[in-house]
Order: structure tokens, then sequence, then C-alpha cells
């Protein structure tokens, strides 16, 4: 069985109050922490000093997904500050490899993004150099979009790209996560999940978290 993760987004959290925010999630995985910045994407969130601070209280670690540009520049900062893992967009780094291998090196697990229409497979080649792959299942830069299965496909490419290697790289998706979605992106490979306004937007996030779990694990046991 192959475990499953959730990482609650705060894109979707109330930003006057993150610490509390980030409480009502002490039993996620981590805490994914969208940083834009109206270029690259067409919203602006967070920036560096910004997620320094929620390093510091968070009771989960950190995993920025940083949707800017010049992502060369910028993800080694984020790894300084703490978090456990950083994943820039391929769309938005010039050496991809030599940025994967600084986060490394920095201590930080390395991820990669892709946009919904990013083929997987210029990139198959150089997935030993990371620890993460975020295949995207929505367009990035809003919460709340609806999930898109043409990204399925995709993800189940890269899925038995990954298994053919047997490389210890897991599969992250982000975008319109819900009980529903999250069965179809698990049964495609998926293991870490990104959900925002379905827990969140919960009464309970904590049962919202662990509802997506058991859905995501289910998936994988059969």
């Amino acid at each position: 069985m192959r475990t499953c993760c959730i990482h609650p987004s705060i894109l979707s959290a109330d930003f006057v109050n993150l610490q509390s925010e980030l409480g009502r999630i002490s039993t996620a995985d981590a805490v994914h922490v969208d940083v834009m910045d109206n270029s690259f994407v067409p919203n602006l969130t967070l920036g560096l000093p910004v997620v320094k601070r929620i390093q510091a209280v968070s009771p989960v670690p950190l995993d920025v997904h940083l949707m800017i540009d010049d992502a060369d520049r910028w993800a080694p900062e984020y790894a300084a500050v703490g978090a456990a893992s950083v994943t820039f967009h391929a769309e938005a780094a010039r050496a991809p490899i030599r940025l994967a291998r600084e986060l490394r090196s920095a201590g930080t697990r390395a991820g990669m993004a892709l946009r919904p229409a990013t083929a997987v497979e210029p990139y198959l080649d150089m997935l030993g150099e990371l620890d993460m792959l975020l295949i995207m299942t929505v367009e990035p830069g809003f919460g709340g979009q609806s999930f898109l299965d043409v990204t399925l496909p995709k993800i189940r490419r890269a899925a038995e790209a990954i298994r053919g290697s047997d490389l210890p790289l897991v599969i992250q998706v982000d975008g319109g996560i819900t009980k529903d979605t999250i069965v179809r992106a698990a049964e495609a490979g998926a293991t870490v999940f990104v959900a925002g306004s379905s827990v969140y937007g919960a009464e309970d996030p904590a049962e919202a978290i662990a509802g997506l779990r058991r859905a995501a694990s289910d998936q994988h046991t059969r």
C-alpha cells in the first residue's frame, strides 16, 4: 500500500489569522504554501518574509509551491528559511536540473510543477533529480477551481515512468481535490494531494483531512 499524504493549501485560509489557521490543520502531513507574483500567474499572494514567519509557527512542515518568474533566483531562498520542500515550475526555470540539485544540497526536497497543458515527456529523463513531481489539475493562480480530468492520462504516464525507473519520487496533484476527485487522482497514480477549499471550507478540517486520506488510501489498497 502506498502512503497517501494530504497537504492543505493556505490559499483557502483566512490570511488575517494564519497562525490559528495553521493550527486547524495540525493533523495534515504538510501545509501547501502558494507563492504567486502576479506575473507567472495572474494573482498575488505572499512572499519570503511571510513564509519565513509561517515556518516559525507552523505545526506541520512547509510545502512551498512557487508560481513565480525567475524561479532559479528565488527558490533557494525559500529552502534557506527551512521549507521541507520547494516546488518550482518547469515553465519558469531556466536550468531545472541545476536548481533541483541546489535545493537538495540545501537539505530541501526538490519538486517540479507542470501546468495542465505542459507535457511530462520532455522531463522524464530528469525525474531522478527530483523528489516530487507536481501535476497541476487546474490552471495555476486561483483556488476553488474544478478538477480537470484531462490531466489524468498525464498522471498515469508519469506514474508508469516512475515505476519503470524504480525512482523514490512521488506525484503530487493540486487543484479541485475533493473526496470524489481524489479517488480518480489516486487511481491514476498520485500519492500527495493538495486540498484547499475542501479542507478549509469544512466545519471540521481535521475530519476533512482524515476523510480525504481514507478515500485516497482505499483506492491504493484495491
